[in-house]
């Protein structure tokens, strides 16, 4: 595959955050990572759509995934993303915390995937058991 010259790059990564929807799921991702039934429960947007927007943002190299079990994470490929977002947001009069608001990293109980459920029912730890040698 040959490198596209930088105006075209630029317009296809633009063009990928191009729809309130796209910017949504970017942000619900954040710096860390989300799987679909997360960004589902978050967003009440439909899995289907959820997934198509996703596939146009990661063949514009903006998201990238990691299979966990039957579920896939996706993450920010360039986590600097967020906050140059915020900057042009500012450039053009919408306030930082406003954009910041539209971050979500808390566990959903309405998802199922294990990063969730481990969150939100953290497994018991049996506590250590004690040595008789002192």
């Amino acid at each position: 595959m040959t490198e596209l010259p930088p105006d075209e790059k630029l317009s296809r990564i633009f063009r990928a955050m191009s729809t309130p929807a796209r910017l949504r799921i970017l942000a619900a991702i954040g710096n860390g990572e989300a799987c679909v039934c997360h960004l589902e429960a978050l967003l009440d947007l439909r899995q289907a759509y959820i997934s198509q927007q996703l596939m146009e943002m990661r063949d514009a190299d903006l998201v990238d995934t990691r299979r966990d079990g039957r579920y896939i994470f996706y993450r920010l490929t360039e986590p600097r993303l967020l906050s140059t977002l915020t900057e042009i947001g500012q450039l053009y009069g919408t306030p930082a915390e406003e954009i910041e608001a539209l971050l979500h990293t808390d566990p959903l109980p309405q998802c199922c995937c294990p990063d969730c459920i481990d969150q939100l029912n953290p497994r018991l730890i049996p506590p250590k058991k004690l040595s008789a040698n002192k």
